[in-house]
C-alpha cells in the first residue's frame, strides 16, 4: 500500500496519486455517514470489552466474538429504529454487509494497511447490490468497500478505517481514517451501572489469527 516511486536516470520520481475520499467514489458515502458507523461500531466492541469476566472464562477469543456480535447489532438496531434513514442491512447473517444509502459496506477487525483474503472475499448478494448502486457506471466491476476496525493492546478500538479495495489482490483506491468524534470512553472508563456482571473489564490483547 505504500507508495515508493522507482527511479531511472536522471528522471524525476512520479508524483504520488491523488488522495481520494469516500465521497469521491460515491456521493452516498458522507463523511458524517461513515463517522456514524464507525461509533456504532466502536461502541459494539466497548459493550463487549466491558461485560468480559475472565473469572468465568472468557478469553481474547470469547470477547472477540461477542465485539462482532455486538458491533452487528448496534448497525441493525440503529437501521431498524429509523435512527438513521440512510442505513440498512442486506446480509444479517454472520457474512453482515450493511448499506449506507443503498450502497454496501462490511466490516472487519485487523490491520487497515494488510487486509486478509477473508476481508477480499466478496459475496455475491454485494456484488449486486453495488452494481445496484453504480447503475450503468463500470466503476463498479470487482470493488469493495470495508470499514477496519483496529484495536490496541487492551482490545479497544484505536483507529476505524474506510477501505475502497478492487479485485482478489485487493488494490487500494481510497484509505480514509474516519473520525471518531464522540467514540465511547476507553474500555474501563464506564460507569459500573452500566455493566452487566461485577466482574472488572478485560484487558487483554486479541490472540494471533483471531477474527475479533
Amino acid at each position: 500500500m505504500r507508495y515508493n516511486p522507482v527511479v531511472t536516470d536522471d528522471t524525476a520520481a512520479p508524483a504520488p496519486p491523488a488522495r481520494r475520499h469516500p465521497w469521491h467514489l460515491h456521493p452516498a458515502l458522507a463523511e458524517e455517514r461513515l463517522a456514524a458507523c464507525a461509533r456504532l461500531l466502536a461502541r459494539g466492541r466497548a459493550d463487549a470489552l466491558a461485560m468480559a469476566d475472565p473469572w468465568a472464562g472468557d478469553d481474547p477469543w470469547s470477547v472477540g466474538c461477542r465485539a462482532y456480535s455486538f458491533s452487528r447489532h448496534q448497525l441493525r438496531r440503529a437501521a431498524e429504529s429509523g435512527r438513521y434513514d440512510w442505513l440498512g442491512v442486506l446480509d444479517g447473517t454472520q457474512h453482515f454487509v450493511f448499506l449506507v444509502e443503498g450502497v454496501p459496506v462490511r466490516f472487519f477487525r485487523g490491520d487497515a494497511e494488510d487486509p486478509t483474503k477473508r476481508t477480499l472475499r466478496q459475496q455475491e448478494v454485494e456484488a449486486e447490490q453495488l452494481a445496484l448502486a453504480f447503475g450503468r457506471e463500470d466503476g463498479a466491476e470487482g470493488l469493495m468497500f470495508r470499514l477496519a476496525v483496529e484495536t490496541d493492546e487492551r482490545g479497544a478500538v484505536s483507529r476505524v478505517v474506510f477501505l475502497a479495495l478492487r479485485g482478489e489482490e485487493g488494490r487500494v483506491e481510497c484509505f480514509w481514517p474516519v473520525p471518531l468524534g464522540d467514540a465511547p470512553p476507553p474500555q474501563g472508563e464506564r460507569p459500573a451501572r452500566d455493566r452487566r456482571n461485577d466482574a472488572p473489564a478485560l484487558q487483554l490483547p486479541l490472540m494471533r489469527g483471531s477474527t475479533w
